[in-house]
């Protein structure tokens, strides 16, 4: 082999290592743009009722625990049933009662990458107990709660109870003020709480009526019964807001939107840069591009190519 039909395979060879190295840069900067953040999907859940009691039976010395639910949903679920039934061993021969019966109980729960919210109805409700087959613990005309959380907002809670509310057999008026407390000689009393919600900057929570009982019936051989109820309840999650396409992130949920104005017109002026900071516009002013470091790949294996083409060369002249 002579050294011209060695140079022409050489002179090929860094030809094609710098045209590759020239045409990665464009495509794999192609596929990078079409990259866009996307904010992950929120979370959401809804309970028409559920229940924490414990049960003393007058026979036995154990308590018999009784922890039901009814409508309970995550997203992206919905449900609605209007009764619940629940056996006891040891109550009234093991045969079913009635824990709740009501007209309208409908829990929803949906989630998307905007937005998550959990939503719940309650309609002429009535709740029983075990040992108090005839004597609602509460009755209710109709109570609801929601819970919204939106990406980039401050997430919401509310709950609301209307018309009139009959505990233990006795009508009562709620405040938001504080529990309010029904006592019944002979049979217990019940403490309830209204419509009580939590927030914070990225989750929500919203509940109804939470109950606090403690009644002592006699009957069906049940001694006591003692523990939580909680109606309607709502909670969610916030999906994680993107960051918009210049790359900036999303704007704080709990900030005011002319906080934000004032926040944006107190920024640096252009020709400003914070130290550390490197951003697309810096590259621009200096004429350069996000495609520059493929340019510069590509000059740097044209350089490599081309001068181990040359050694061989002179090695093989000499």
């Amino acid at each position: 082999m002579n050294g011209n039909t060695f140079r022409l395979p050489a002179r090929r060879l860094a030809t094609v290592a710098a045209a590759t190295a020239l045409a990665a840069g464009p495509a794999t900067l192609a596929g990078a743009g079409a990259v866009h953040a996307t904010g992950d999907h929120g979370r959401a859940s809804a309970t028409v009722l559920r229940t924490g009691l414990d049960v003393s039976l007058l026979n036995k010395t154990v308590n018999v625990p009784l922890a039901v639910t009814l409508n309970e949903v995550r997203a992206p679920e919905s449900a609605e049933k209007t009764a619940l039934t629940a056996r006891l061993d040891g109550v009234d021969g093991g045969k079913p009662f009635s824990v709740l019966r009501a007209d309208v109980a409908e829990a929803r729960a949906t989630a998307t990458a905007e937005k998550s919210e959990g939503s719940t109805t309650l309609a002429r409700a009535r709740l029983h107990v075990p040992g108090l087959p005839l004597l609602s613990v509460i009755e209710v005309q109709e109570v609801t709660s929601t819970a919204i959380c939106e990406a980039g907002k401050q997430p919401v809670a509310d709950a609301n109870l209307l018309g009139p509310v009959t505990v233990l057999g006795k009508k009562v008026t709620l405040t938001t003020g504080g529990p309010t407390d029904v006592k019944v000689p002979g049979v217990g009393e019940v403490r309830l709480d209204l419509s009580k919600t939590e927030t914070t900057s990225r989750t929500a929570a919203a509940t109804a009526l939470e109950l606090k009982v403690s009644v002592n019936p006699g009957d069906l051989n049940v001694a006591e019964v003692d523990g939580t109820v909680s109606l309607a309840k709502a909670t969610c999650e916030s999906p994680t807001a993107p960051a918009d396409e210049a790359g900036q992130p999303p704007a704080k949920a709990d900030e005011p939107a002319d906080e934000q104005d004032a926040a944006q017109d107190a920024e640096p002026a252009a020709d400003v840069k914070a130290q550390g900071a490197r951003t697309e516009t810096d590259l621009a002013e200096t004429g350069g591009s996000s495609a520059t470091p493929y340019v510069a790949a590509g000059a740097a294996a044209l350089v490599l190519a081309g001068g181990g083409a040359l050694v061989l060369s002179r090695r093989r002249r000499g």
